[in-house]
């Protein structure tokens, strides 16, 4: 099977719904002329024209509203966030909006759009332009939240989104957008809201999602060599959360460790031990532990970066925890 990059499943995602279907389209910062920030978007002006492929300025509130606008007319926008962080200026247009006119007008508008762009740490970028936000859109009825942390799942999971008729926030990582993965040529869909058991195992259970994926597959090879078999549990989306995926395997394993670069309070993690606790506390033989970054606005330097998010070392460390093995 061929493979591709992250930006490329990405691209081909969207290009095949842009074919597909011609209410969809694209809009934000640099997607058009400048074939987008990270060059997701390259080449599609060229197919697509200025009319599906729109440049806006800078101006989150403004472009996502319009979107907004045309998603409750019936077109299908894509929203482009040049970083999830720049989402909070269109607060109020994603959770007073999109999330709620379906509800609010008793079925008859639908909001069929997808925001995305990367979110979390991408290195020395400090702490304005660092932050993890699925916990907060999470937290609000009427939105979809889906993280991928590989091309396969990007591509399947973006198309999804797009046919989805309620606003989905996609959220991506801009140190994943070069990173190769195996992307078949056929179509496919991915259903949002299923996880994916990355790696089988049978002494302890790990979920993650998103980037921080690699964090807990690499810790897992480093436990294996210690003769630990983890099993890793890629979310996929956080809302909504498979729980049954994770209630299946804690039952099997017995023991639950969260990785994720959000921080501590309230966050997905905190919800999945909370759903675990209750419906799952009987095979728990040790208490659950959490891997956050620390309850730290985001530094610049990389050697604090490094001690602030999770890491493989932390990971393995919370393993042995809930294993007895410190």
């Amino acid at each position: 099977m061929r493979e591709i990059q992250f930006r490329e499943a990405l691209r081909e995602a969207m290009n095949e719904e842009m074919r597909r279907d011609p209410k969809v389209f694209l809009m934000g910062e640099e997607v058009a002329e400048y074939n987008g920030a990270y060059k997701v978007s390259q080449g599609m002006l060229d197919e697509f024209g200025p009319e599906r492929v729109i440049d806006t300025p800078i101006s989150e509130m403004g472009f996502s509203g319009i979107g907004v606008g045309a998603a409750m007319n019936g077109i299908r926008p894509i929203i482009e966030f040049m970083t999830f962080n720049f989402s909070l200026v269109a607060i109020d247009q994603i959770i007073n909006s999109a999330a709620k006119i379906m509800s609010m007008s008793g079925g008859q508008f639908t909001v069929p759009i997808v925001f995305r762009g990367p979110t979390g740490n991408a290195g020395m970028l400090s702490s304005q332009h660092s932050q993890n936000f699925e916990n907060w859109f999470a937290n609000t009825p009427g939105l979809k939240v889906v993280v991928p942390s590989t091309p396969y799942d990007a591509k399947g999971l973006l198309k999804s989104s797009i046919r989805d008729n309620d606003p989905v926030i996609f959220m991506e990582s801009e140190v994943m957008y070069g990173e190769k993965g195996e992307v078949p040529l056929e179509e496919y869909l991915i259903p949002i809201g299923v996880a994916d058991i990355k790696r089988p195992g049978n002494d302890v259970t790990i979920v993650t999602f998103g980037k921080i994926l690699k964090v807990a597959l690499n810790a897992a090879i480093e436990l294996e060599k210690e003769g630990i078999s983890a099993e890793v549990i890629d979310l996929r989306s956080v809302r909504p959360i498979d729980y049954a995926t994770v209630v299946e395997s804690v039952k099997k394993t017995n023991r639950l460790v969260i990785v994720e670069e959000a921080w501590p309070l309230a966050a997905i993690s905190s919800e999945i031990t909370y759903h675990i606790q209750k419906h799952a506390f009987d095979y728990l033989d040790a208490p659950i532990h959490r891997i956050n970054s620390l309850d730290l606005p985001l530094p610049y330097a990389p050697t604090l970066i490094d001690a602030i998010l999770p890491n493989v070392e932390r990971t393995v460390k919370a393993v042995k925890a809930v294993m007895y093995r410190n």
